[in-house]
């Protein structure tokens, strides 16, 4: 396992192309995040303070897949900024695949907060999943009233923290950090050690020869057969691309448990674009 490349970090890029399908007129709009998540998402947001400035030569010494895929995601001279905004919109699976927009705010490893808004029923349901301060939680309601799913303790934190590391790659410059260790596996993936809380986390991700991220997987903690919490295959494939200031991300996400096995298109509950990506 190589050692861990350091960065320091600041100063807000304002981005915000927009891809996938549809027009932004057509879609709803971005949730704003609830008054119970507010702060968290404030202090997620807020800017990373004194950014070092991308140089290639930092990525000396870490597998050939990690060099090329941040040769490829974050440009020469870049500040590396620890945070990203995102606005998303796509389909999530709840019984049938619905459509949604989220709003999300995403700075590894210290947490997450994605809020989001479909219907169900015909009806509105909205809410958020966060992990900040070394806890997780859900919380969605129907019609801003009704709780539909709620949730915290322990399995939900260990969870949402695993999905933090899965993350991680939507903020490339995070790959430089103390949180993030490699250890190498071929020409093609690489194995990230990603430090969040208490937990280590082992992300497997996949790069194409012209460094393009391919997919990520990982086990992850969680309860999708409804038969009690455990560690269960999750993964990611992301296609397209986009460019937002100086960082080239993915244009689409589809995500879900049982990732490499028969059963993942069973496992598959997300699919996503991203509009807009504001880096902090």
């Amino acid at each position: 396992m190589t050692g861990c490349v350091p960065s320091d970090n600041s100063r807000a890029i304002r981005v915000g192309a927009s891809t996938g399908t549809g027009t932004p007129a057509a879609r709803p709009a971005v949730p704003a995040p609830p008054r119970r998540v507010r702060r968290e998402w404030a202090a997620l947001a807020a800017p990373t303070v004194a950014p070092a400035r991308f140089d290639p030569h930092m990525t000396d010494g870490l597998p050939s897949p990690v060099r090329r895929w941040l040769a490829h995601a974050v440009a020469p001279g870049a500040p590396l900024l620890q945070t990203v905004v995102l606005v998303t919109h796509g389909e999530i699976r709840m019984g049938t695949w619905r459509r949604f927009r989220a709003h999300q705010v995403l700075a590894p490893p210290r947490g997450l907060v994605w809020v989001a808004g479909s219907r169900l029923g015909g009806l509105p349901v909205s809410g958020f999943d966060r992990y900040s301060g070394g806890t997780g939680e859900m919380r969605w309601r129907l019609l801003r009233a009704v709780p539909v799913m709620s949730g915290s303790g322990p399995d939900i934190t260990r969870s949402a923290a695993g999905r933090l590391a899965c993350e991680f790659p939507l903020v490339p410059p995070v790959a430089l950090g103390p949180a993030v260790c490699w250890e190498p596996v071929d020409d093609r993936q690489a194995v990230a050690h990603v430090r969040i809380g208490q937990e280590e986390f082992a992300v497997t991700m996949r790069v194409s020869p012209s460094g393009r991220l391919e997919s990520v997987a990982m086990l992850r903690w969680g309860n999708p057969d409804r038969h009690g919490y455990g560690e269960h295959p999750f993964g990611a494939v992301f296609e397209g691309e986009s460019h937002f200031g100086g960082f080239t991300l993915p244009r689409t996400v589809r995500a879900g448990w049982w990732f490499g096995t028969e059963r993942w298109r069973e496992g598959e509950f997300i699919r996503f674009a991203l509009d807009e990506a504001a880096h902090h």
